[in-house]
């Protein structure tokens, strides 16, 4: 693999998470921020040895770097996913893909015609646990599944105000539930019907905001059934996630508190409130990914486990359970192509029926 050369948009908590994963794969790295963030950063790192330098304007990011990994709010990625696509770079692009289903597409449209990768970091997938849910379906050990319940939830995000902001942020559905959205899809299959439905106010008009719990039923074509649940909490609620996947078979279940896979850190100083989940039984889950992406962009025969595909149909799925919530109405979904979007080679996303007779493992 040639030298790594990273631009990175963001210097906040997932940036933080982001950026030793790079270092680790060789990288140097090149910040930009907006508001100054990125010399706070980049000194930081540079003080303890690392090649991360500030750079003034996104030209300059953009000028040599080998792949922008964008780590800025949510309403900021497309418009810099298109930037990065425009110059010829591979995008690294933290979930969700983008807020709307029109704009994920145009995204993964533009870097198909450009010829680069295109990364929705769904993180999760890399998380012991699930990667070990995904193996266990592939291998047929559950047999045809039935119900999957997925929960997550912790303390409501409140170090950066656009979180307040459901127009910015997507609300709980979009921004926390998309997780789990995401690996139900990636377990059970497509998903055709939706229902969900919100309790409390997601926009933030004062200190402290309220409490906020959604719950989205989802119908996969095979006919299995998951149940994600999501929460924004008190400041002091504790992170947890868990699952319980039954199939004809048998049952998987994790609850992270139960069974510790991972710890809430930051990388240097960290806002109140913020933390950004990792695992201390393993290497990082973020440089499992990025270490995957990476790799396919000079061997064709890497397929790293999220595709372009996978992040726009983790969009859909999760605008549908917000329009559901809105209206009190289930929303159907129109079956999608497998090659909907063809940013990479890793575009196929086998269902229930079809893991269970699937001899081909996801990649490690």
């Amino acid at each position: 693999m040639p030298p790594l050369h990273i631009g990175l948009l963001g210097a906040g908590g997932i940036a933080r998470a982001h950026l030793p994963g790079w270092l680790e794969l060789g990288a140097r790295v090149s910040v930009h921020t907006q508001d100054g963030s990125a010399e706070k950063l980049s000194c930081e790192y540079a003080e303890l040895g690392h090649d991360v330098t500030a750079v003034p304007t996104l030209d300059d990011l953009l000028a040599d770097c080998r792949a922008v990994d964008i780590c800025t709010p949510t309403p900021t990625h497309k418009e810099l996913a298109l930037a990065a696509v425009a110059a010829g770079r591979h995008v690294v692009c933290e979930k969700p893909l983008a807020l709307t289903v029109p704009d994920a597409e145009e995204i993964a449209a533009a870097a198909d015609a450009a010829g680069v990768r295109l990364h929705p970091a769904h993180v999760v997938r890399y998380f012991p646990a699930y990667a070990a849910l995904r193996d266990a379906v592939v291998r047929g050990d559950l047999g045809t599944l039935a119900v999957l319940r997925f929960t997550r939830g912790g303390a409501r995000p409140q170090w950066a105000p656009w979180f307040g902001d459901p127009a910015k942020s997507g609300g709980v559905i979009m921004d926390l539930m998309v997780h789990d959205i995401d690996i139900a899809r990636w377990v059970a299959g497509d998903v055709v019907r939706v229902h969900a439905r919100t309790r409390g106010s997601e926009r933030a008009t004062g200190a402290p905001a309220d409490v906020v719990t959604a719950t989205a039923v989802l119908t996969h074509t095979s006919g299995a059934i998951s149940h994600v649940s999501g929460l924004w909490g008190l400041p002091d609620q504790q992170f947890r996630t868990t699952f319980r996947v039954a199939g004809a078979d048998g049952l998987l279940r994790h609850d992270s508190t139960a069974v510790p896979g991972f710890r809430i850190t930051a990388q240097g100083a960290r806002n109140a409130n913020e933390g950004i989940p990792s695992s201390p039984m393993t290497e990082s889950p973020y440089l499992a990914e990025l270490r995957e992406f990476a790799a396919c962009w000079d061997d064709g025969t890497v397929r790293p486990r999220v595709s372009a595909r996978d992040g726009i149909e983790a969009v859909r799925i999760a605008s549908a359970a917000v329009e559901s919530s809105r209206t009190g109405r289930a929303v159907e979904l129109a079956p999608t192509p497998a090659h909907a979007s063809a940013s990479g080679p890793s575009e196929t996303t086998d269902t229930a029926t079809d893991t269970a007779t699937d001899t081909e493992e996801p990649p490690r």
